[in-house]
């Protein structure tokens, strides 16, 4: 028979009998079966205790719960923990273990106190539960898994992706962690790469194959200006500001005025003009300037002279210009000398 989630929570009331009053109250407490969810703090105040205690009331709790269990309907939440952490590599983080433990039970997610997912699967002797640490989620793992593992992956993968300086393919970096480490664990499961770096906040993934730096904001972006990094990088061309407009609505499904971000591109140096109304990046190797700045930079690499052919196709590799914009500027005697038919030069002083 199928387990609903009138049977958790029941089946959970009825475990919860063989706790002492204290125990009972505190898990309640912080589940938040009966109202809001209370952190060890607020309930510490109501009992005159220290949060410690009350943290040390709540696992010794959870220690009878996962006895208890043993003999309920709930041990169907363990079994389905312990399964689906293997299938991930030993190691999954709370949100999404709890998530896919609902799924797979068919328990409705709408009715369901997840706050009651959590606890019978801290209380499994096969499941332990990471503490609190700044900079990470809140996990669960297999014992099996190695905890100085979990934390040399995350070095491994952030000297990469620091060396790399740009997002890199999830595959490509889980290869290279998975080498790199070898050495110190042995051959170490692609899954449990995948999960680990999901548990560090400072580490983002994207596009569902794409890994980088949570602070370069390119894969999570919040700005309108890293919203039209992210449009840049994701198109890998130069992009007219209406489009780009059009792109961030339609990707981040949000409203944004077409003046709103031609400003955030003109007034950013990230942005380089490369046309009418046109936008490249950067980092692409793009100066920004004029087309005459364009051509002056052309001679200076070339220190020789050059024919209107060769500086028209030169100009054309990083502004979308008319070619007889490119000519007009070559009339500039201030800055450019003709130096034979069809021949140009800085102009010497």
């Amino acid at each position: 028979m199928t387990l609903v989630s009138s049977e958790v929570h029941s089946g959970f009331l009825a475990v919860l009998e063989g706790l002492t009053e204290k125990e009972k109250a505190v898990i309640m407490r912080r589940i938040g079966l009966s109202g809001e969810r209370e952190t060890l703090q607020s309930i510490g105040d109501d009992y005159g205790i220290t949060r410690e205690r009350v943290r040390q009331i709540e696992d010794v709790g959870i220690r009878k719960i996962g006895r208890i269990v043993k003999s309920s309907r709930l041990l169907e939440i363990q079994s389905s923990g312990e399964k689906i952490l293997r299938i991930h590599g030993g190691l999954l983080t709370r949100d999404r273990l709890i998530s896919r433990v609902i799924t797979e039970l068919g328990l409705d997610s709408e009715d369901i106190n997840d706050g009651i997912v959590e606890i019978v699967l801290q209380s499994d002797f096969n499941i332990q539960k990471s503490k609190p640490q700044l900079g990470t989620l809140t996990y669960f793992t297999l014992p099996e898994v190695n905890r100085r593992a979990i934390s040399e992956i995350h070095k491994e993968a952030l000297r990469v992706l620091k060396k790399r300086g740009d997002i890199i393919e999830n595959t490509t970096l889980y290869e290279m962690v998975k080498i790199n480490l070898f050495a110190q664990f042995g051959k170490i499961d692609i899954l449990l790469i995948d999960a680990t770096l999901d548990v560090f906040l400072d580490i983002v993934k994207g596009e569902e194959k794409f890994i980088g730096l949570e602070k370069w904001k390119i894969l999570n972006p919040s700005t309108l200006k890293d919203k039209a990094i992210y449009i840049l990088k994701k198109k890998k061309e130069p992009t007219h500001f209406v489009d780009m407009t059009n792109a961030i609505a339609e990707h981040f499904k949000e409203p944004v005025k077409v003046a709103t971000i031609h400003n955030e591109l003109i007034r950013n140096n990230e942005f380089v003009l490369i046309g009418r109304g046109i936008y490249v990046l950067k980092e692409w190797g793009y100066k920004p300037g004029t087309v005459l700045d364009v051509i002056m930079d052309v001679f200076n690499k070339a220190k020789a002279p050059l024919s209107t052919e060769e500086i028209i196709a030169k100009v054309l590799k990083v502004r979308q210009v008319k070619t007889s914009t490119i000519y007009m500027n070559l009339q500039n005697r201030k800055y450019v000398e003709r130096v034979g038919r069809n021949m140009y030069q800085l102009k010497q002083s």
